[in-house]
């Protein structure tokens, strides 16, 4: 008999995917000393972040945790699984809204995302070198996915819209997180900041783009096009939201009868929220929060409890 299985009601997931989800069973047998999917897989972020992905190996990972390369195998058996449980680890879940913010807007709120995830990137640019091979079916990923769909609910964007507008929020924020980690790894490796790289670079450009040759180009640089105080990268998702808030009022404009875009979140009056009552109760929802999480991760781990009694049972 194998070692672990799958309750019967579930699909035959592959192992990653299952580890991610807390439904695979963990070895019956393995180190005297504490080891667990978790322990390898904060490993193998720390050593990401520290040295890169390249540095990520199965032996790696053991030397840093003090066992050999075949411990870990019994608990992530491909160095694919590993990759996708370091993404699933990195990559967290989406900072809850405030609560009794003011209301926002879906456009403030798939902002307010949008950033979220970029840091993540510049957190752990690691990330943006692994292959893409479809999307992680991972509980991070459905949490990031609801998150962005939820800022849409309210809109007239249909479902199809509403995915598509998240995919390009998605795509802007990997794309200023792959230039931004491309300039701290030139930092890192010249043993420069990254204001003396970018320095660097705009003298460069200063020295070698002549106006004959270059007018337009040299016109940008002599307006501080290249190292001003704007943040040219913020112009493409200002553009993306840009677009879908015009596409959001040719809708209205195609149906006058259906409701107009509602904020994400209902308004608080700044008087209320200074009420004990209304203060008590926004605690209470923090603390519903807090425990719903614990739940969902209590919830991971009984299905791992079940799927690892069902193995010692077929063991038997």
């Amino acid at each position: 008999m194998t070692e672990e299985s799958e309750p019967a009601d579930l699909p035959d997931l592959p192992r990653g995917i299952a580890l991610a989800w807390g439904m695979a069973a963990s070895p019956q047998r393995g180190p005297k000393r504490e080891m667990s999917v978790e322990r390898i897989v904060e490993a193998a972020v720390a050593l990401a972040d520290g040295e890169g992905l390249g540095a990520v190996s199965m032996a790696a990972v053991a030397k840093t945790l003090g066992f050999t390369p075949m411990s870990l195998y019994r608990y992530v058996t491909a160095k694919d699984d590993l990759l996708l449980l370091m993404q699933e680890e990195a990559s967290g879940l989406p900072p809850l809204p405030e609560v009794g913010a003011a209301a926002r807007s879906w456009r403030e709120e798939a902002e307010r995302l949008y950033h979220a995830h970029l840091d993540v990137y510049l957190r752990h640019p690691w990330l943006l070198s692994l292959p893409i091979s479809g999307t992680p079916v991972t509980p991070g990923t459905a949490a990031w996915m609801d998150a962005y769909l939820a800022a849409f609910a309210d809109t007239l964007l249909d479902q199809d819209e509403r995915m598509g507008a998240m995919l390009a929020i998605m795509g802007q924020s990997r794309w200023y997180g792959t230039v931004a980690a491309g300039y701290a790894e030139a930092a890192r490796a010249s043993g420069r900041t990254l204001e003396e790289v970018g320095t660097q670079e705009a003298a460069l450009f200063r020295a070698l783009i002549d106006a004959d040759a270059y007018p337009h180009a040299r016109a940008a640089l002599d307006e501080g096009a290249i190292d001003g105080d704007r943040d040219p990268m913020m112009f493409g998702i200002e553009r993306v939201l840009d677009g879908i808030a015009a596409h959001i009022d040719r809708l209205a404009a195609a149906s006058p009868d259906a409701p107009r875009t509602a904020p994400v979140f209902v308004p608080e009056d700044p008087a209320l929220a200074a009420d004990k009552r209304v203060r008590a109760a926004a605690k209470s929802v923090r603390d519903a929060e807090k425990a719903l999480r614990a739940a969902q991760k209590n919830e991971r781990q009984a299905r791992k409890d079940a799927a690892e009694r069902i193995a010692r049972s077929a063991a038997v």
